[in-house]
This record gives structure tokens, C-alpha cells and sequence, in this order.
């Protein structure tokens, strides 16, 4: 199969990306399959910084969907992650909820509770698999040539799934379908009770796949090891009766020729007491309510799972991926398993239940994480917030027009006050983001212009524009065009006004709720906080609020913040009955303070003080 980019071409050339039938397999047809002929980068906003970089690699969270953020991995990651684990939806025609409840209240009615749809898993017509199509085919390209991927899915997709992945990733390299069992309550009467899930493995080149069977042998039943009597310490034992089961009739313990490139230097039954090979179904039982690992994420899977198949398929240090990250169950065993991780999801909640859950296990563990591989193995703890296409640039008006610059693919220009870049052969103005634009903005660019180069300009050709000017604005006066026309009168511009709230649809920009805070007495003090998406699903009016505390998630405090990227030294994220302080000592060497308040529906805001 041709490669999704090849790497001296522009990022979002795929024209190259073509298919082959292949001959004697089939290959999936839907209505609507379209080829996959480009995608365009997105830059990542990084939002808040928690703990250190280790061997300069520090995890990241992305928060935005994530074929954009794939889009803005290939950049960095192209052929470098090594296993790939994606849970994603599984066409089940269902909305996903979670209730949401006021904080320590212990009696629920409709006041105080509600469920928030997480996400949706409905789909028209084919949509579903031209989602996972295009998704499938940047995986692939992210993924090391040692690389594997184990998709999850259920009874419901997981045939066109099948066909798919053997046409991106190619049948040869099709490794295991595995059966994850569990057990729950049945409930069915008309049909087989449905107790398993799917989840396909693949390579990225078969052979050089990655894959540690010691790593992942199952333990012996107590009724086989009674069938072990070991000789002596070294390990060199026989068995009694029929021997192990599904082991070659051997009576003696020494050497066979077709053992010896397995397991050199040892017998079979040497080699095998230490636990059955890896087989490909799995009984795991699905997450209880009163479990530890617990977050109330919809569709959250046990830990015990991204065990068994990160350490099958990664080594300590490899970069492990799930862009349909969801209660975070990936980062949180990659992280205590030490290997570096990346996480996406389109969904808010995902990306706060994330970050609460690592650390929750930093905080757990004292900041030492209790490493699970080979005593010399590294920690990656350390992990970065980013926004990829869910910007905030409402306050920060130079990071605005830098992203926007990036967003956009403008050529920018340096050391100039009039224009601040090129596109598509036009001068490129960005105006203020921060609020509608109005004609009082246009004054700096009227007065800097080089009026002579553009009066030659006339001279030379009366009947051509002078310019072609382009301003960006995020809503603005519809008089904007022409009262610059008329500043520029008699010169001829072609002026257009390109409003990124309303034409860039593929941009999405957010803004925020309210609060009321001071210091005081050496304290920051939270007087007031009124998330105003919250309030109106719970039908309270701002001025009926009681106890603010009850709406909150989470507060976290960047004593001195330098005005980019949160760095938390405060992180108040109490247990799921218990309430945030609302009070907070300032140290004397605080400077410029940030704090950022999350609601229950994961939204937040964020407030700079300046301290004294």
C-alpha cells in the first residue's frame, strides 16, 4: 500500500493514498465512500502544564476531535508512536449520560440532579464508516514500523470494521481478533445473551510488531500447579500424571531441536512454568460501582485490560496513543506502566475526568507513582493540556493572532505595523478578536499605509487595484467595508472582510461563565461563582445560588503565572461528596496569579489577579 504522506510533501497532500483490491478478498462499499484527499493542519493551544518533562518528553492531552488533532500530530509524530489503543464509538444508536448532582447533597430530586449526554453513538446512513475510515487511515500513518493497534468494538460494527482495517492495514497483517469475556446480570430471554466484546489487533508490518508474551503469560490454576514437582531451585522440575496440558508428550527434560529458537538454553516444561502463553480471549469483569478505578464515565473500561495490552505490545519509554480517550483508563496505565503517552477527545468532560484522574494518581502516590516495570525502567508523570481547534482567545490578544496566523496558513510578516502577513497574493489585516470591530479600528492601518507606492501604483494602471486587502475579524460593524472604501477614496483597493465567527466554520472558539473573588487578609477568596450553562440545565437563576461550592468540580492556582501556560501549584480536587475550600493562602513570593474553576459539566473559567 502506498503511504498516506510522503514526507517531502505539504501536510495536507493524501492524493497518493490509494487502495488496491487485492484479489480473492473482499473490500467494503457504502454509500458515500469517498476517498480520503486531504486534510489541513490545526495548531494546538497549550493550556496548562502539570509536573516536569522527563528525558525531555513530557504526555499530552488534547482536547478537540481528533482527526484534526491527528492532523496536527503528523507533524511531530508521523511514524513514531508505537501502539495505538481506540475504544470508539460502536454505532450503538444510543446517547451516553452521566449524572450530574450538586456536591454534598445527600438527598437527589429533580433540583439539584440531572444527566448530561456525554456523547452521542447515533449515525445516518454511512457515516459512521466514512468517521472511522478517515481515522483509520491517520492512525496508520502515525504508527511506528514496530507499531500495533488493537481496536475495540462490539457485535454491532465489528464486521465492516474488520473490512476496513484490512484495507487500510492490509490483511497480512491482521494478527488476533481477541474476546474480551465478562459477566453481568442477563436480561435477554429472546436471544443469546451478549457477554463479549471484540477488539482487533494489527500491525503496522507483521514481523517486526512488537510483542512481549513473558510479559502477559496467565498464571496456572492452583489444580495445575499441584501437578509441578520442581527438582531443585534452578527451576528444572517434572511433572507428575499427563503433564501440562496441550505439551508435547516428552518424558525427558533435555533439549529438542524445534524448542531451541523459542526458548534457548531450556525445555519446554522449564519454559512453560512460568504461565500459559498469551491466548486471545480474556475474562475481565466490566468496572463496578464500588471500584477504586470507578470515574462514572460512561463506557469506561477496567485498567486491567490497557495492562494486558500495553505491556503485550509497548516497552517502557514507547509512546502509547488513544484519541478516543474517554475516562482516561489508556493514560492512566501507560503512565504507571512507564511509557509516554498522547490522549484525545472531542468531549470536554473526557479531557477534565482525565487530567483529575492523573492526578489523583500523583497525589495518591505522593508524586512517586509505584513503577510496574523493571526496576531500571523511567517515569513519564508529567503532562500538558492542549486545545487543537477549541481556542480560547478572548483575553490573550497576541497569542490570538499568532494561532490565528497558524490556523489560517498565513505567510506572516515581521517588524511591520500595517499588515501581518500574505494569503493567496492579498494583505492580510487581523483585527481585534476580542470584541465586535468597529471603524475606530481601522484607524492605525488608514494612517500606516504607504500611500505613495500605492499612488505610483494608480499611475501605472488606473484600471487595476492598488491592493488586495483581507481584514479578519470576529464580528464587526457591517459599515466596516465601506467607510474604508471611502477613507481610501479616489485610490481603488479590493478590500474583503472575512468574519471567522461566521465563515471559518471549521473554527470553534468558546467563552465563559462568571465570579465574584478578591484577596484579602493574605487569602484569595471566592465569594461567588456562576457557571451559566449549569445554571440553566439545573433551572437556577444566578441571583437564587446558595452554596456556590456545590457546582464546582475542581479549582486549580498558578501562584505565579507567566501569562501563557497554567503551571498549577494548587490543585483542589476533592472526593466526590466533599467541597472545594473557596479560600486560599497566598505564599509571599506569589506574583501574577491564575485560578481555574471547573464546573460539574467539565466547563471552566479562568481569572488572572494581579497579587498586591
Amino acid at each position: 500500500m502506498d503511504k498516506l504522506f510522503n514526507k517531502e510533501e505539504e501536510i495536507n497532500s493524501v492524493e497518493n493514498y490509494k487502495f488496491e483490491p487485492i484479489k480473492g478478498f473482499p473490500r467494503l462499499r457504502w454509500k458515500g465512500k469517498r476517498p480520503f484527499n486531504g486534510t489541513s493542519f490545526f495548531p494546538a493551544q497549550l493550556k496548562e502544564r502539570y509536573g516536569e518533562s522527563e528525558d525531555g518528553w513530557i504526555n499530552k492531552i488534547y482536547w478537540g476531535d481528533n482527526l484534526q488533532v491527528m492532523s496536527h500530530l503528523l507533524k511531530e509524530f508521523r511514524g513514531k508512536i508505537n501502539l495505538i489503543y481506540i475504544d470508539p464509538p460502536f454505532d450503538s444508536k444510543a446517547d451516553y449520560k452521566k449524572k450530574i448532582k450538586l456536591k454534598g447533597k445527600k438527598v437527589e430530586n429533580t433540583y439539584n440532579s440531572f444527566e448530561e449526554k456525554q456523547y452521542t453513538d447515533i449515525w445516518t446512513n454511512d457515516e459512521y464508516l466514512q468517521f472511522m475510515y478517515e481515522r483509520l487511515i491517520l492512525l496508520r500513518e502515525l504508527l511506528a514500523d514496530n507499531g500495533s493497534i488493537y481496536l475495540h468494538c462490539d457485535w454491532r460494527a465489528s464486521s465492516c470494521l474488520r473490512l476496513i482495517l484490512d484495507e487500510i492495514f492490509g490483511i497480512e497483517n491482521h494478527l488476533n481478533e481477541i474476546i474480551w469475556c465478562y459477566k453481568e446480570r442477563e436480561t435477554t430471554t429472546d436471544k443469546w445473551n451478549r457477554k463479549h466484546d471484540n477488539i482487533y489487533y494489527y500491525a503496522k508490518s507483521a514481523g517486526k510488531h512488537i510483542f512481549n508474551s513473558d510479559d502477559v503469560r496467565e498464571e496456572y490454576t492452583e489444580k495445575t500447579k499441584a501437578k509441578f514437582k520442581y527438582k531443585d531451585d534452578k527451576g528444572f522440575y517434572q511433572i507428575r500424571g499427563k503433564g501440562i496440558p496441550g505439551s508435547p508428550v516428552n518424558k525427558a527434560d533435555g533439549l529438542r531441536p524445534e524448542h531451541e529458537k523459542l526458548y534457548p538454553g531450556m525445555t519446554y516444561r522449564q519454559y512453560m512454568k512460568n504461565g500459559t502463553l498469551p491466548r486471545d480471549w480474556w475474562v475481565f469483569p466490566i468496572i463496578n460501582k464500588a471500584a477504586n478505578e470507578r470515574t462514572d464515565y460512561p463506557t469506561q473500561k477496567p485498567e486491567k485490560l490497557l495492562e494486558k495490552i500495553i505491556k503485550a505490545s509497548s516497552n517502557p519509554g514507547d509512546i502509547v496513543f488513544d484519541c478516543f480517550m474517554g475516562s482516561g483508563t489508556t493514560q492512566a496505565v501507560a503512565m504507571k506502566l512507564g511509557r509516554k503517552f498522547i490522549g484525545a477527545d472531542i468531549n470536554l468532560g473526557s479531557i477534565q475526568t482525565t487530567t483529575k484522574r492523573l492526578l489523583n494518581i500523583l497525589e495518591k502516590e505522593n508524586g512517586q507513582i509505584e513503577l510496574q516495570t523493571e526496576p531500571e525502567g523511567v517515569l513519564y508523570p508529567g503532562f500538558e493540556v492542549y486545545n487543537v481547534n477549541k481556542y480560547d482567545f478572548f483575553k490573550n490578544e497576541v497569542e490570538a493572532k499568532e494561532l490565528l496566523i497558524e490556523a489560517l496558513e498565513i505567510q506572516e510578516y515581521e517588524g511591520t505595523n500595517v499588515f501581518d502577513g500574505e494569503k493567496d497574493g492579498r494583505m492580510v489585516k487581523i483585527m481585534p478578536v476580542n470584541r465586535l470591530c468597529t471603524v475606530a479600528d481601522l484607524e492605525p492601518l488608514i494612517a500606516n499605509l504607504d500611500y505613495k507606492k500605492y499612488e505610483k501604483r494608480a499611475t501605472e494602471d488606473p484600471n487595476k487595484s492598488v491592493e488586495s486587502i483581507t481584514l479578519y475579524c470576529m464580528g464587526h460593524d457591517p459599515e466596516l467595508k465601506g467607510f474604508l472604501e471611502r477613507e481610501l477614496h479616489p485610490l481603488n483597493f479590493d478590500i474583503e472582510i472575512y468574519d471567522i465567527l461566521r465563515e471559518k466554520t471549521e473554527l470553534e472558539f468558546k467563552r465563559e461563565s462568571e465570579v465574584d473573588l478578591e484577596i484579602k487578609g493574605g487569602k484569595l477568596i471566592i465569594n461567588a461563582f456562576y457557571p451559566m450553562n449549569l445554571l440553566q440545565k439545573l433551572s437556577i437563576l444566578k441571583e437564587n445560588v446558595g452554596n456556590w461550592r456545590e457546582l464546582v468540580e475542581s479549582i486549580i492556582i498558578d501562584w505565579n503565572y507567566d501569562g501563557g501556560v497554567l503551571e498549577p501549584a494548587i490543585t483542589d480536587i476533592p472526593s466526590k461528596n466533599d467541597l472545594v475550600s473557596g479560600e486560599y493562602e497566598i505564599p509571599k513570593t506569589a506574583g501574577t496569579i491564575k485560578i481555574k474553576i471547573t464546573d460539574l459539566l467539565s466547563e471552566s473559567l479562568e481569572e488572572v489577579i494581579e497579587n498586591g
